[in-house]
């Protein structure tokens, strides 16, 4: 068993200070060692004093091998398990055995926790990397089928002609391949350092990450393939989609690259959309001043659940036939609130904008100005 410096050092203090505040001329701390073909064994980890040399291993140590009555045992036990055994050995001082006994017990209890943490964090740690080794596998065997399927884009446009209707669809293909190779390259890092993408200069909570130093974007660039995406999800699908049918100057003014995070934002309310609203309801994505909305015209989410719905890990009643894991309103509303703005739901869309259903749901994103604006009115 790997035991850390940290824990090594930590258990040769406790025995130095248990040692300086007691009458003892021994102690010495062993561990259970397991293996899988063979009887447990306890080897020592750590003694006072270094001078008196133990055996590694507690079956090696000739002196056990007749009873002595200044020696005493006291059990590690963490979860119900033996994880070891602190050894005492007491000068020939009867009196004083009686009085050091609890001490050392709450010693030997002291050290079985730090112990039981100590094998909980390897534990632990062995997990991650056993999953951080899948994840890169999993990277790392997806890369092939999408260069694939970028290629067969690729080799399909040439044989479409500039004015061909199906253009578009085959040109979207290629950008919501783009945008899976970003997430990728995210997953990719996952575990790796990279200063330009620390906590402090990188969009919070965003796959793919956005550098603070990245180009400035608007709203439209962010918000054009999202909607291409959703009008073709609406064909697809066989129900009403109202997209917008221009863009408000605001949606055009830039705004510093954290900002993308709106694209997140926007994906998963349009994803919980087409996923929760009934088969064949119309939905659409409508922009008002600073605030966008993405609404349906189903029935309205209960009262008792519009801020429960909200929470992670939590879902509407109407969702819990359909598969989902109840983060993405939970993720959208973080990201809003990080951003500077709020995500709120209206179950009344037509007192947003006469041209909305009377009834339905209809989840609004508000933003904060673009800081590029505010100095221009400066």
């Amino acid at each position: 068993m790997h035991l850390s410096d940290r824990f090594l050092g930590l258990a040769q203090q406790q025995l130095k200070f248990l040692a300086a505040d007691a009458d003892l001329a021994r102690l010495a701390l062993y561990i259970t060692e397991r293996d899988q073909h063979e009887t447990p064994t306890l080897t020592l980890v750590a003694q006072w004093p270094h001078d008196k040399s133990l055996p590694p291993a507690i079956s090696d140590d000739p002196s056990l091998r007749s009873a002595a009555p200044e020696r005493r045992w006291y059990p590690l036990r963490y979860d119900q398990n033996l994880l070891g055994v602190l050894r005492a050995e007491q000068h020939a001082l009867p009196s004083r055995e009686a009085h050091e006994a609890p001490r050392l017990q709450a010693c030997a209890d002291t050290l079985a926790c730090i112990l039981g943490l100590e094998l909980d964090r390897q534990r632990l740690h062995d997990q991650l990397d056993q999953q951080r080794n899948q994840l890169n596998l999993v990277v790392h065997q997806l890369r092939n089928p999408l260069t694939a399927l970028r290629t067969y884009a690729q080799l399909l446009l040439r044989r479409l002609g500039p004015d061909d209707q199906h253009r578009s669809l085959v040109e979207s293909l290629m950008q919501e391949q783009a945008q899976l190779n970003l997430y990728l390259q995210s997953l990719d890092r996952l575990g790796q350092t990279d200063p330009r993408l620390g906590a402090d200069n990188a969009t919070p909570l965003l796959l793919p990450p956005v550098p603070a130093d990245a180009p400035d974007l608007t709203i439209a660039e962010l918000l054009s393939p999202l909607i291409q995406r959703a009008s073709a999800t609406a064909t697809l699908q066989s129900r009403p989609w109202n997209g917008p049918s221009q863009w408000p100057e605001w949606t055009q003014t830039p705004r510093a690259a954290p900002d993308a995070v709106v694209a997140e934002i926007v994906a998963n309310l349009l994803e919980n959309a087409f996923r929760y609203s009934p088969p064949g309801c119309e939905l659409g994505l409508t922009l008002l001043d600073h605030d966008i909305c993405i609404w349906d015209a189903g029935p309205a989410i209960p009262a008792e659940e519009r801020e429960h719905i909200f929470a992670k890990g939590e879902r509407g009643s109407s969702s819990t036939d359909r598969p989902g894991s109840g983060l993405g309103l939970a993720l959208a509303r973080q990201l809003a609130d990080n951003l500077g703005g709020s995500l709120t739901l209206q179950t009344a869309p037509k007192t947003l904008d006469a041209s909305l259903p009377a009834v339905g749901n209809a989840f609004v994103l508000r933003l904060p100005r673009s800081s590029q604006a505010t100095t221009q009115l400066q």
